[in-house]
């Protein structure tokens, strides 16, 4: 699989996988499917694994290590996020959680993004993915924080990569506006955009990317299929936008696109995955998996080839603006 390499940090396949799915996301994963989807990913040539504790509360970073235990260290690039804290919480141990996965409440996020909070939040995620040391760490969804995380928060991360406790800092976030703001005043390494840089959403297009670009900082991609609009080749009907239902005019450009593709002989979510990568400033794509079928469609579709007249025509059509074609790649992982 091709690779793409941070001006400062590691070199990143164009495919990651996101283990939000190994945390139960919205509904319970068995252990077999999350070491398949870790397996799976890992034969399709996948070397850039992501993770957080706000996943699960913690079950993602453990089965992802698990499922990475045999694996040579050097081999991959984890990364995971800090900010919210895991406390454990045995009188709410009983119910369920609240924050979107199907795990028991055993313990509560507090958000933190101190350095005390940041150091005791990395030493949990250490002992989880049973790794000594992991690549990446973003400042995870700090939308209501940014006082703190853009003192404190960032300062203790440049800290930790100075030190070379990990290779690469960065903010990973569901809005570009303030990512656009971290790389403009602090000193990251890459930043990971959710669902703002995709065939629906362009709002990281105007600021964030041409500001990446200019500075030398990395983007991820997530959330390019927009928590499923453009999963499936023609939009369902009840097809979801950011976890929402998806609106009528969402549709109907969803639909508009998937016309398009069709012309082409292209599958909607293979553009999903192509569009952003054609972008120099991003370095990778992060695309979720519950089992090994899931990583293994992942891996296809990125494989995919869409031909340049279909970017020519969306833009063309007004469905999505012009970007640079795709940017050298560094060689390949084995």
């Amino acid at each position: 699989m091709r690779v793409r390499t941070l001006l400062r940090g590691p070199e990143l396949t164009e495919l990651g996988l996101g283990a939000a799915q190994l945390g139960n996301l919205a509904r319970e994963t068995s252990d077999t499917d999350a070491q398949g989807a870790v397996d799976a990913a890992w034969d399709s040539g996948v070397r850039y694994f992501d993770t957080a504790p706000h996943y699960g509360l913690g079950l993602s970073e453990r089965r992802l290590g698990a499922a990475l235990a045999r694996r040579p260290r050097a081999g991959y690039t984890v990364s995971t996020k800090v900010g919210r804290l895991l406390v454990p919480s045995p009188e709410t141990a009983h119910r369920p959680d609240d924050g979107g996965f199907a795990v028991p409440a055993a313990f509560r996020r507090d958000w933190d993004f101190s350095r005390d909070g940041i150091l005791r939040s990395l030493e949990g995620s250490l002992a989880r993915l049973g790794l000594d040391h992991v690549d990446i760490v973003y400042l995870h969804d700090p939308d209501e924080h940014w006082q703190q995380a853009s003192t404190t928060g960032v300062d203790t991360l440049v800290e930790l990569r100075d030190q070379g406790v990990v290779k690469a800092v960065g903010v990973g976030m569901n809005q570009a506006a303030m990512l656009t703001e971290f790389v403009r005043r602090s000193d990251v390494d890459l930043v990971m955009v959710a669902g703002r840089h995709t065939l629906l959403d362009q709002s990281a297009t105007d600021e964030l990317l041409p500001l990446a670009e200019e500075r030398g900082v990395g983007v991820v991609a997530a959330a390019v299929y927009n928590s499923g609009l453009l999963a499936a080749d023609r939009p369902p009907a009840d097809a979801t936008y950011d976890y929402r239902p998806a609106s009528r005019e969402l549709m109907a450009r969803a639909g508009a696109l998937a016309d398009v593709c069709e012309r082409h002989g292209v599958a909607l979510p293979e553009a999903a995955i192509a569009y952003p990568l054609r972008h120099p400033a991003v370095v990778s794509v992060v695309l979720g998996a519950r089992d090994a079928g899931q990583s293994r469609t992942n891996a296809a579709r990125l494989a995919a080839r869409v031909p340049d007249t279909l970017w020519t025509e969306l833009a063309d059509l007004g469905l999505v603006p012009g970007v640079p074609g795709a940017p050298s790649t560094t060689g390949e992982l084995s």
